[in-house]
Parts: structure tokens; C-alpha cells; sequence
């Protein structure tokens, strides 16, 4: 078995996507050090991603990656589109319609290709002092000896050869192809969202009028819905999604079966009807995903902890993978700087990892099993956003469904977890059993977020979101008591 020179870490991070990589740039930005794994070379294929408000405007920004984006020429999404229910004609979320947004600059997002969206990350990463391995895949974790707790990763390098490395903590950011997150505990699929996507990627497509031309269209139709995302001013990537009942009709070519899908939703055939599919290249062939909901029973435990898809993914109607992704990579982030700094108890800072993110998890669930259930005018589906999220009397429910479906979202008072659910140094997967109903949400948090980003600090502390929690601190990359903010 070979060995790395100087092959002890800080953190070792699994996966080079957007959480593994904010997570590793996260950490390393504290002055830890830090191993970052990867089994592909970037740029490498990702299907193409609506990003949200919160996700470019704050993280990226604390990543300090917002002028490359900026440069990249990704198309700029003021919104989105739904064509849902009765109403005949798609009808607008648009960003600027929530005050708190504006108060932001949060009003624009990115329709990004993956493969440069990733890049950027992972380059980041390497500037900021991340020690990044490519074309290294991961085989297993090391546990420590005599102890349960996680302590490393056998991982063959570019050339076949097996290598460990060690390191206090091990974060697995490697998505829903992870083979190491049962180490943690059970994936549990969305008994609501058992569907599969077919997508592919298509030149010519129409755009709608500025200043909708970069905005994403979510078309229902009698199998399902469809996605329809301007990537760049040529190309558009098109999905169906489709209900587990229809799954047959991917057992046959799917050029006939995308054709088909496309001819049940006259909104897409319009808008495709001068389009050319993309047949070479990375693009050029079709791609299908299937059961791709779930959430796992624990995210973490001593020594290891899973983010982004890893841990949890939700069916993409609202784009919120890269943003559950990076979000999750901060707040796992803010709990392995703390511990590294011996300042707080691992489970307390660990167990408001998992608390914060199963909560935001939880948000989206919630509202899209509502506007997968319903068959009404759009009001409803703001209605149902407003009662989610608690909004105050004065909010308007397009501002509320806007600020849930942007990733903004407020904590009108502390969430109390039910009677006999786990917290702090036990933060083990029954905790989703407190979130059996509406939750509120995080906006005070994006707001410390944009002010991180900002000003390199958040002025004013803020309350813990669960009874007896923790806070982020002024800096915004640690835990910490609320009494103590004023001091780190």
C-alpha cells in the first residue's frame, strides 16, 4: 500500500462539486489544512443548473468567486416561469417582487453549464491553499484504532495505486453516487417523489422577452413536467419529468420518447419548434435519472459528515441543488472550523449542522409535495407557500412564494422541536420526525450571510433558531453561544 508524503490532514473532502469544494475553500480560508479528492479531471459534465439569489449573492460572494461569475457570460435569471394548474399562460416568479431581496441586491441569479460553474469552484479552492487531487477515487474510510470514529480514506491515485491519508474529519460531498453515506446511516426515498428525468440539450430554442430571456420555464404536462433552461444564448437544456407510472416509456428509444413528451406540451413544442437537438459532444446524447429524492437518517458522525447530495436531495422543480449543496457545505464548514479551534462540544456544533440543514431540506419538501398535490390557480400555490413559511400579515403571497422559491426565507419565531426529538449531542435522524409539519424558515441567516460577504463580519448577533442552539459567529465561518458572539 503506498502513503502520500506529509499525508495527514486537518479535513480531507470527498468530491470536487460546488459543496465539496465550498466546504474545502471554507475551512482552508481559517488557515486548516486541507486534502480535497476527486475521482474525475475538471472540467468535467454536470447537468446544467438554475442557480438561486442566496446561493451567487452570498456564498459566492464569502468564496470570493462573484467577479468570475460575473466574467463567465452565464445567462442572468431574474426569475422563473410556471406553466401550472388551470391557468393557461405561464405565469412569473420574479425576484424583484420580495422587498427583502431588493433590501439584498439579491434580485439576479445565473442559469449556469456545470462543467465552467464547477471549474471556477474547484480553482478557487486551489488559490485559497486546498490541496486538490484529481482523477483520485476514494475506496473506503479508516476508522481510527480501537474507535468507531472516522479517521481517514483509502483512495487509489491517477496511476491505480492504493494511498491513505488521515485527518480529524472527513466530509463526504460526492452527490447521490456516494457509496460511503450508509457509514453515517439509512437513504431514505421520498415516498412523494419517486420520478425520473430524461433530458437532453437542444440549439435554436426560442427565448422569451427580455427581461425573461434568462429565466427557467417549468411546464406541467399530462406525464409530468418538463425544465426548460437557457444555458448560454445558443443552448437550452430540456428535461421531462416523469411520474413512476410512465417509466415504460423509457424502455423505448428515448429520441422517440422525448418526442413524444414534447408533443404533450404544446408550450415546450412551440418553443423547440425551430430547435436542433444537440447530437456530439458532451451534450449530444440523452441522459435519465431516476429516484432521486431521498434523505438519509443521519448526516453525520464522529469523524465524517455528508453534504449536498450525499446527505439529501429533492426533486428539482425549484433548482435547489447547488444551493442545498453550498449551504450545507457552510454550515458543516462553521462546525469543523469550531471544533478545530476546540471552542465548542462536536456534537452541539455538529447537531446544528444537521438541524439547520435538515430545516431547509425540509422547506422545499414541504412545498413542492403542496404544488405536486394541486390543481388550482396559481394563488394557491402562494397560499400554500405563505402558510409554510409563516409569513407576516403585511407580505403579499407572490413575496412569499418568491422568497421561499429564491432561497430566502424567515424565522418569524424559534422552531421548538417536538416532544422527544433528538438536538445537540444527539442529532440522529429522528430529528426529521419534528419536521412533520410547515417549519419556519432561515431568512435572518441570508441575511448574515450577505453581510459576511460584505463587510467581512455581521454587525448584530442573531437569535438561535432552535431552543438551546447555536449562532454563527461575527465572522461568519464559526459556531458559537450567543452570549459570546460579541468576542469572536
Amino acid at each position: 500500500m503506498g502513503y502520500m508524503r506529509d499525508n495527514d490532514f486537518d479535513v480531507i473532502v470527498l468530491g470536487g462539486g460546488p459543496g465539496g469544494s465550498t466546504l474545502a475553500t471554507l475551512v482552508a480560508m481559517q488557515n486548516h489544512k486541507v486534502l480535497l479528492l476527486e475521482r474525475e479531471r475538471f472540467p468535467r459534465y454536470q447537468i446544467g443548473e438554475s442557480l438561486l439569489p442566496t446561493t451567487v449573492h452570498g456564498i459566492c460572494a464569502m468564496l470570493g468567486v462573484t467577479g468570475e461569475l460575473e466574467q463567465a457570460g452565464f445567462p442572468i435569471k431574474r426569475g422563473g416561469m410556471f406553466l401550472w394548474g388551470k391557468n393557461p399562460t405561464p405565469w412569473d416568479v420574479s425576484f424583484d417582487n420580495s422587498p427583502a431581496l431588493r433590501e439584498l441586491g439579491f434580485t439576479t441569479a445565473y442559469q449556469v453549464e456545470r462543467m465552467k460553474f464547477d471549474n471556477i469552484l474547484l480553482e478557487n479552492a486551489k488559490r485559497k491553499g486546498v490541496r486538490v487531487l484529481e482523477e483520485h477515487q476514494v475506496v473506503d474510510l479508516i476508522a481510527g484504532e480501537g474507535s468507531n470514529r472516522i479517521s481517514g480514506v483509502r483512495f487509489l491515485d491517477s496511476q491505480g495505486r492504493e494511498c491513505t491519508a488521515t485527518a480529524r474529519y472527513v466530509v463526504d460531498g460526492m452527490g447521490h453516487r456516494s457509496h460511503l453515506y450508509s457509514r453515517a446511516g439509512e437513504r431514505i426515498y421520498s415516498k412523494h417523489f419517486q420520478n425520473a428525468a430524461l433530458h437532453c440539450y437542444y440549439t435554436g430554442g426560442r427565448r422569451f422577452p427580455h427581461p425573461r430571456d434568462g429565466n427557467i420555464l417549468s411546464a406541467a404536462f399530462p406525464y409530468g413536467w418538463f425544465w426548460y433552461i437557457p444555458l448560454s444564448s445558443t443552448i437550452t437544456s430540456v428535461g421531462a419529468v416523469i411520474a413512476r407510472e410512465h417509466f415504460d416509456k423509457l424502455q423505448n428509444d428515448h429520441e422517440e420518447a422525448m418526442r413524444g413528451f414534447i408533443e404533450a406540451c404544446p408550450v415546450i413544442q412551440e418553443l423547440l419548434s425551430n430547435a436542433t437537438r444537440v447530437t456530439e459532444g458532451i451534450y449530444g446524447r440523452f441522459r435519465v435519472r431516476k429516484d432521486y429524492s431521498y434523505c438519509n437518517t443521519r448526516f453525520w458522525i464522529p469523524g465524517f459528515a455528508l453534504i449536498g447530495d450525499a446527505a439529501c436531495f429533492i426533486d428539482p422543480l425549484f433548482s435547489s441543488g447547488v444551493h442545498l449543496a453550498t449551504y450545507s457545505a457552510l454550515l458543516a464548514a462553521r462546525a469543523i472550523n469550531t471544533c478545530l479551534r476546540e471552542r465548542l462540544d462536536e456534537g452541539r456544533c455538529f447537531g446544528e449542522f444537521e438541524s439547520r440543514y435538515r430545516l431547509a431540506y425540509t422547506q422545499f419538501h414541504d412545498l413542492l409535495v403542496n404544488l405536486y398535490d394541486a390543481c388550482e390557480q396559481e394563488d394557491s400555490y402562494f397560499w400554500k407557500a405563505r402558510k409554510i413559511l409563516g409569513s407576516p400579515a403585511e407580505e403579499t403571497p407572490a413575496q412569499a412564494f418568491v422568497r421561499l422559491v429564491s432561497g430566502l426565507a424567515r424565522a418569524e419565531q424559534d422552531f421548538e422541536p417536538a416532544a422527544g426529538a433528538p438536538h445537540g449531542n444527539d442529532a440522529g435522524g429522528k430529528f426529521r420526525d419534528a419536521l412533520h409539519s410547515y417549519l419556519h424558515a432561515t431568512e435572518n441567516e441570508k441575511r448574515q450571510i450577505s453581510q459576511q460577504a460584505r463587510l467581512g463580519e455581521v454587525p448584530d448577533p442573531d437569535k438561535p433558531l432552535f431552543q438551546g442552539g447555536l449562532i454563527p459567529s461575527r465572522d461568519g465561518f464559526h459556531w458559537c453561544e450567543p452570549e459570546r458572539f460579541s468576542s469572536l
